[in-house]
This record gives C-alpha cells, structure tokens and sequence, in this order.
C-alpha cells in the first residue's frame, strides 16, 4: 500500500527527515553531480531531492495517483503531474535520468513500473533506486516513509533490475543510525552512519542502486531461414 503523499511531506519536515533528506542528497548529488542540459523524472515521492539538480536540468516529478500529490518546497519550479506507474505520459526513449524514491516499494505493479521506466529512459541513461532494505530497521518503523510497502535485500533488488534488463553499475547502503527522532539520537546520526558502514553494511535503512539500460539483453535472435519444405504424397 502506497503511503500517502502528505505523510512523506510531513516527515521530510520534521528533524529526523530534514537529517535523512541531507544525507541522501549528498550521495545522490555524488553520484549524478553533473546533469547540463538533461531532463531528470523523478517518480514516486521525490520533491525533497530532485531539486539537487534544478538548476541544471529539466526536473519533471510523477507522484503515483495511489499516493496523490504533494506541494513543491517553496523555490523550487518544477513539472509536477500524478499517473499510473506503469503508464507513464512521456514518449520512448525521451528521459536521461531516473530517480526512483518512495515508488517502488508502494508499486502496484513493480514489474510493469520498471518496464515503463526502461521504455522512456534514454539508451545511455541512467536509473537510480532508493529502496528499504529488508535487514535494516527502517524498513519497519512506520513512522518514516521507508516502513512502508514491500522491502528489498541487495540481491533482491538486484535481481528484480536485471529481470527488467538494467544492468547494475553500483549500489551502497544508507541510514544507520536508528529511525528515532529523538534528540540524542539525531545528535549521533552522522556518527552511527560512519560506525554502522564499517561495522555493520547489512544492517543499512537503504539500498541505493545504480543501473544503466542492458540494450543487449532484449535484441532478438536473428530469424531463422524457413527450410525447403518436402511434400510426400501418403497415398502411395
């Protein structure tokens, strides 16, 4: 069950997720520093971060219609629209970066909203996924945005972008420090981040993985030349 877009408005506003916000901003500003000139979809919830790159590209957010939609932070001008997931108003091969936040563990049809990512992104584009992770605790604290919906492990989400024909370039973990918007805690966040990668990496809230389009995966075989048919007359 997708989790209402209000509900990942106010989270992002409360202190717990204004640090979670800047934490994965960071990492994602790291991994895509670079968008001149591209046009950037971001489905599911992803107000909080597609403005990394507003000032570079052509941001275009999709709120799926299950989850409704959200305002924009203030100075943020962007194209905002709700559609199916899987079914989505953009023409093929027309997307050069993809950022999936708080969409595919709330997708009705996972499978058929990959496809439909893989049909718009562009040959040399890219695919981010932010995900829950199945072993960490955010995946099920309800309190946050990531606590709902359905969880991934790393070899799961894994094998679910190659079953769709993305190619994972890269993944790393994210969110450590417990899903507790207490002040100590929220006082430590960056400490038990650095603690928990190196001691504890199964452990993360999240999975972000990186793919890129296998273009080669789906090529048809060559079709086979018809033999030369034989007519044998069964009469004798």
């Amino acid at each position: 069950m997708a989790i209402d877009a209000r509900d990942a408005a106010g989270f992002y506003a409360t202190p717990l997720g204004r640090l979670t916000a800047d934490l994965l901003r960071k990492k994602l500003a790291a991994l895509w520093p670079d968008c001149h000139g591209l046009t950037v979809l971001g489905l599911g919830f992803t107000g909080p971060y597609l403005n990394l790159w507003q000032e570079q590209a052509r941001c275009v957010a999709v709120s799926p219609a299950a989850m409704g939609a959200a305002p924009w932070p203030a100075g943020c001008p962007s194209l905002s629209c709700i559609a199916e997931e899987d079914a989505l108003p953009f023409a093929d091969l027309s997307i050069d970066r993809i950022l999936l936040v708080h969409g595919l563990e709330h997708a009705g049809h996972v499978r058929r909203t990959l496809r439909e990512a893989w049909r718009v992104l562009k040959d040399n584009g890219r695919l981010i996924v932010v995900a829950p992770n199945r072993r960490g605790m955010w995946a099920y604290m309800e309190n946050t945005p990531f606590g709902h919906g359905q969880p991934y492990s790393d070899m799961q989400l894994s094998r679910l972008l190659q079953s769709q024909f993305f190619h994972v370039e890269s993944r790393q973990e994210a969110l450590f420090a417990p899903p507790f918007d207490w002040g100590v805690l929220r006082k430590s966040f960056h400490v038990l981040e650095a603690m928990g990668r190196t001691l504890a990496p199964q452990f993360a809230g999240l999975t972000i993985a990186q793919a890129i389009k296998d273009v080669h995966g789906i090529i048809p075989a060559r079709p086979r030349r018809a033999g030369r048919r034989v007519l044998v007359d069964a009469g004798g």
